[in-house]
This record gives structure tokens, C-alpha cells and sequence, in this order.
């Protein structure tokens, strides 16, 4: 069972990037422009099934063409991904309205092109929603205590003082950076 102690040790060990995390998740709120909705959109589109570091590279060559008013295709070669970006971009004015008046964010973010079951977390976490996203890691973690990410999340969130959301992300970078084995759930020196 992860602790209150083994989240600050684990929050220590990542240090910089540790705060930088939380500082950004604890103050994301819903968008209050259809750009910045589409941006966050087409992020998650990008990072779905890559590792973040190579799925930043195509987010900013996807929007460089966007900006450009060039062809996503030139930058991406993905073209179901190029297909839900070119429309989230076109449409962003209507899915920012939609999105602000969904009661269900969830099901709203899901029922975008290319955002799926776990996606669909992702994004709702980027467009503020205080969710976990029930990735490969943070679910190993979540079986170990016999519970839900979610569950997980929500209760060290309660302990420590933060977002749902932001515990999932300092997890989830843990487990990325290597502070964290998700398949032994122990905290690496």
C-alpha cells in the first residue's frame, strides 16, 4: 500500500519535476478558448499508444502545420490520428460549447475521434476534471492495493492535500522516471 510517507519519499526523489507537476495540475481549469481546447485535445490524440517524449515532437509538428494552415499529414503520418486532429481543429468552436455544458465530461471527451476508454481521462484531466487515468501503470499499482486507480488516487489525495488528478500525475511520472516499479510497486533508490 502506497503511504503517505512513500508518496512525499517518492515526491522527494523526483524533486524539480515533482513540483513542476503539481503546480500545473493543481491550477488546471476548464479551457476558456476553443484554441486552448483543441491544443489540449490534439495533445492527448498525439500521445495516445506513444511515450510522451516522441508524441511531443508530433503534437508540435501537428501544430505547426495547424497554424500554418498546412496539411497535418505532412507532419503526421498516423491518418486516423491526422483525421481526428484536422477535425477537432475545424470544429474546436463547437466542442469547446459542448464540452462547457456536458454534464458528463467523460462521456463528452469520449465520444471525441481517437479518444478512447483510458484517453478519455487523459483529456478530461488536461481540460480540468479531477480524475486518474487508468493507464498501464497506475493500474498495476491500483491491483496491488486491491482497489480502482481512481480509489487509489482519491484516497491519497485525501492524505496528502492534493487533487485526485495531481497524485495520478505524480504517480504516473514516478513510474515513468523509474522512481517507481509498477510492477513490483517498490521505490526505487
Amino acid at each position: 500500500m502506497i503511504t503517505v510517507e512513500d508518496f512525499q519519499k517518492i515526491r522527494a526523489r523526483l524533486g524539480a519535476q515533482a513540483e513542476d507537476d503539481i503546480q500545473w495540475s493543481e491550477s488546471v481549469t476548464a479551457p476558456s478558448d476553443a484554441e486552448s481546447f483543441a491544443r489540449e485535445a490534439i495533445f492527448v490524440i498525439c500521445n495516445s499508444g506513444m511515450k510522451a517524449t516522441v508524441a511531443q515532437g508530433i503534437y508540435q509538428r501537428c501544430m505547426k502545420a495547424l497554424y500554418a494552415g498546412s496539411e497535418v499529414s505532412d507532419a503526421f503520418g498516423h491518418a486516423g490520428k491526422v483525421s481526428a486532429i484536422e477535425r477537432i481543429w475545424r470544429e474546436r468552436e463547437a466542442l469547446l460549447q459542448a464540452y462547457l455544458t456536458a454534464d458528463d465530461k467523460l462521456g463528452f471527451c469520449a465520444s471525441l475521434p481517437w479518444v478512447g476508454d483510458i484517453t478519455k481521462y487523459h483529456l478530461a484531466k488536461n481540460l480540468g476534471a479531477d480524475v486518474a487515468k487508468p493507464d498501464v501503470h497506475l493500474q498495476r499499482l491500483a491491483d496491488r492495493e486491491q482497489t480502482t486507480v481512481h480509489e487509489l488516487c482519491e484516497r491519497l489525495a485525501h492524505e496528502v492535500g492534493l487533487r485526485v488528478a495531481t497524485v495520478d500525475t505524480v504517480l504516473w511520472r514516478a513510474c515513468a522516471c523509474g522512481v517507481i516499479n509498477s510492477r513490483t510497486g517498490d521505490i526505487c533508490a
